[in-house]
């Protein structure tokens, strides 16, 4: 009995002593993080590098139309080339939100590189079309999708450069193109490069 006692008081001070040492969990605000950097991209770099490609984009006037209407756009493929295991939707998503934003461009979710987007679109043509439990003049009828003027697409790489025994330094380049689909033309480039210096024993993946 005076075994089990001891053995509970130990475990509870040993758990208390845990306890203390951990990393109090806070929250993050999101628009005005001053953290700490890290060697590998995080959310401050995707949102940096999608504002600046959007400004860009947008004062190119490679998507501006003389008669104000909007251009049709369509995601192709952006490769990662870097060391670590990052979703480029991230960044994409970023981008297209702005254009849309701007009124200059809508995207397709029926036209992608890996297929449609939205699957829907297509689903519900293929099985409601003939199919006599739904009302045929509320399925959309032929002919009605609208094919994308144009298609963005990119990537992003990563070089590490050693620069003495102890430090390293990090480049991440960001580059985005926008092509004409008709012409195979590319109306835009442009590329943002982050560059970050720190220990040679920090990982950047």
């Amino acid at each position: 009995m005076r075994q089990t006692i001891q053995w509970t008081i130990i475990l509870g001070i040993t758990g208390f002593l845990l306890s203390g040492c951990a990393t109090k969990t806070t929250n993050i605000d999101m628009n005005n993080d001053r953290g700490e950097a890290v060697m590998g991209l995080d959310y401050r770099d995707f949102q940096g590098a999608a504002q600046d490609m959007i400004k860009s984009l947008i004062s190119s006037g490679a998507v501006s139309k003389k008669d104000g209407s909007r251009y049709v756009l369509a995601v192709s493929r952006v490769v990662n080339d870097t060391m670590q295991h990052i979703d480029t939707d991230q960044l994409v998503k970023k981008i297209r939100v702005g254009l849309l934003r701007s009124g200059k461009v809508v995207v397709t979710t029926a036209v992608g590189a890996k297929g449609a987007e939205d699957k829907m679109a297509m689903k519900t043509r293929k099985e409601l079309r003939g199919n006599e439990e739904f009302d045929q003049k509320t399925v959309a009828g032929k002919g009605r999708m609208i094919a994308p003027d144009l298609s963005l697409s990119g990537k992003i790489l990563q070089r590490n450069i050693r620069v003495d025994s102890s430090t390293q330094r990090v480049e991440y380049y960001f580059q985005m193109s926008l092509t004409d689909i008709k012409t195979g033309l590319a109306f835009w480039e442009d590329e943002r490069v982050i560059g970050k210096r720190g220990s040679n024993k920090s990982v950047a993946w």
